[in-house]
């Protein structure tokens, strides 16, 4: 996400936060046409705002209540009288033909941070989690993208769960001052830490091995992904595919790089970026 100040809680925020110029996101959005184009800055917004809230919206009571209030705006939206804030989503809504429930999958999502500090969570609610605030976000992008339904659908699957999983373990020691850790109990107990906590789990010697089976569900993802791209029309599939490829550096890089202590944020270079933005973004 960018730096750019958050509302407080109720405000509207003066213009729709747009992502970084530079990023992976707004590069693969600058691939897409105009209306497609301003369609998915609209969404990012959303999904900007409602973050903002789950993480920096004061205490948990004042956040919930905030994200009740974004419910009830989608809700507005869908029954034609749109709040100012939500307003530069109706045109995307009716022209993409976006779905009410995933824009609420979204809020639901960032409830589950909001509502508490998750902590080595099973690996069914760390499935739910993925899909609501990553794959939700997918199946809303790909109607706008115009990818085909069924596909469309299979690609959010896949893509949300393989850029969440790359983003956990790229951001485990970040998540830890908060104190939240995403992976999952079941790897824990697998290698005897029964109660995980983000201390322990990350001063663990077998930590390695939980890392690396969730990061094999990732690779896995991302196999998948590609498979569907693929087999999809290249113009729909752009902004896809250079995402994919951005984020799959990343999780080669933590990947590379190991778990053992200190663990130095990683980031691809400026070089292999551009290579995928060459290969996938005009070619």
């Amino acid at each position: 996400m960018s730096a750019t100040a958050s509302p407080m809680p109720g405000e509207t925020p003066e213009a729709p936060a747009l992502p970084a110029a530079g990023s992976s996101f707004y590069t693969a959005m600058r691939l897409l046409p105009k209306e497609r184009r301003e369609a998915m800055y609209a969404v990012y917004a959303f999904c900007r705002s409602v973050d903002d809230v789950a993480d920096d919206g004061g205490a948990r009571e004042v956040r919930a209540a905030e994200l009740d209030r974004w419910r009830a705006d989608i809700d507005a939206l869908y029954a034609g009288n749109p709040p100012p804030r939500v307003k530069p989503l109706e045109e995307p809504m009716r022209r993409f033909g976006l779905k009410r429930e995933d824009f609420q999958a979204v809020i639901d999502g960032m409830a589950m941070d909001a509502e508490e500090d998750i902590v080595a969570p099973s690996e069914a609610k760390l499935d739910l989690y993925c899909d609501r605030v990553a794959s939700a976000v997918g199946r809303l992008s790909v109607r706008i993208f115009g990818m085909p339904e069924g596909d469309g659908i299979r690609l959010a699957w896949h893509q949300g769960r393989a850029l969440q999983l790359t983003n956990i373990l790229r951001d485990i020691d970040e998540d830890a001052e908060r104190g939240r850790l995403y992976l999952p109990m079941e790897k824990f107990h697998k290698i005897g830490l029964m109660n995980p906590t983000p201390e322990t789990a990350l001063a663990h010697p077998r930590l390695g091995e939980v890392c690396r089976a969730v990061a094999a569900e990732a690779e896995e993802h991302y196999r998948q992904t590609w498979a569907i791209i693929e087999r999809s029309p290249r113009q729909a599939t752009k902004a896809a595919r250079l995402m994919a490829a951005a984020y799959r550096l990343y999780l080669d890089a933590v990947v590379k790089r190991g778990w053992a202590a200190p663990r130095a944020r990683v980031k691809p270079g400026k070089l292999s970026l551009l290579r995928v933005a060459l290969r996938h973004g005009i070619f």
